[in-house]
């Protein structure tokens, strides 16, 4: 017996999987320019790809796909991504073109469903963010889609990495990191820790491996370095520093934090042991968030050129040439209140 055909799904079906109103289904699947919260966001997409839902053809044919630029971030949370995106908005709304984005927490099975779904969506140009793909078979297909909508027309920039295979802007994590090593080892500072964010991150171990290098290519006494893993967040650095403080600093001078939210985290819980900074530890992070200038002591940091990223990747994004090219985005070292130097 023949089985009945299988009804069409519709945004009403996903938006129900999803929890979300049918509005905001459709501001996620249509390309809307207004803003969906990212864990919304996630949601509608997930149930979009479990019930193989596909936009209508005519509705596509109505909008403006080739105006739509779609982020598809790790973590659309953090102040320094809020940057690039800040900055990619601005760049795009000069070109007559609206960004939406897709948060995917750096998770290679919901980047794959992203990309998927957004090839069905046929927006103009795909900016990734993420570390740089590795060989295993999730990682595999979602080079491939990457790959399959370039070929249907699209334009795909990753950011944060080198990648020849696509338009990419690396951020030179390992020279921001040996900025601050250097830095810190050169103003007489013998026993640093560093706070190297959570295992898994290809940008964070760049950083910790600049940090290492710079601390050693001094010359002099070689310094004593331990490095201890945390969370790359506030929360993250305060629970790490709190716990250095309760074992005792064991003549601890400077902290090289991951980031500016670390190393944020790190100054308050160093404030609420007594330990005072920069008299009796050093702290120094990467990014140069607005926040590092906001908190007592000003924060010495690396600042990474994040707005020029978020324009160059929407110029990338909408360029027409034929061959990837490939930037390098450079820090430069920046000192303020929450670093001195020892005598040596």
């Amino acid at each position: 017996m023949p089985h009945p055909p299988r009804s069409t799904v519709t945004l009403r079906d996903v938006a129900a999987a999803a929890g979300v109103s049918v509005a905001t289904a459709s501001r996620v699947l249509g390309g809307s320019s207004r803003t969906v919260a990212p864990e919304y966001a996630e949601r509608v997409l997930a149930a979009a790809s479990a019930l193989r839902y596909t936009v209508d053809a005519s509705a596509r044919a109505m909008r403006r796909a080739s105006d739509a630029i779609t982020l598809v971030a790790d973590d659309l949370t953090t102040p320094s991504m809020g940057m690039v995106v800040a900055a990619m908005e601005r760049q795009a709304r000069k070109s007559g073109a609206f960004v939406t984005v897709s948060s995917t927490r750096g998770t290679p099975d919901k980047q794959l469903r992203t990309v998927r779904l957004l090839r069905g969506l046929r927006p103009r140009a795909l900016v990734l963010t993420s570390g740089r793909l590795q060989s295993n078979a999730l990682e595999e297909q979602l080079f491939r889609e990457l790959q399959a909508y370039e070929r249907e027309g699209g334009r795909v920039v990753i950011v944060g990495v080198a990648d020849e295979a696509f338009d990419s802007i690396d951020l030179d994590n390992h020279g921001a990191g040996y900025s601050a090593g250097n830095y810190i080892a050169t103003s007489g500072h013998r026993n640093v820790v560093i706070f190297g964010g959570s295992h898994g991150s290809a940008n964070f171990s760049a950083r910790v491996s600049g940090f290492i290098d710079g601390l050693t290519s001094a010359g002099g006494k070689e310094p004593h370095i331990q490095v201890v893993s945390c969370e790359g967040n506030r929360q993250g650095g305060f629970d790490a520093a709190r716990a250095l403080a309760e074992r005792g600093l064991g003549g601890t001078d400077a902290v090289l934090a991951i980031n500016d939210m670390v190393a944020i985290g790190v100054m308050s819980a160093f404030r609420a042991a007594g330990v005072k900074v920069p008299d009796d530890v050093s702290v120094t992070g990467i990014d140069d968030i607005q926040l590092a200038v906001d908190v007592t002591p000003q924060l010495t940091t690396v600042a990474l050129p994040l707005a020029d990223v978020g324009t160059m990747s929407i110029r990338l994004a909408l360029a027409t040439r034929t061959r990837p090219t490939n930037f390098t985005a450079r820090g430069n070292l920046v000192i303020r209140d929450s670093t001195m130097p020892r005598s040596r």
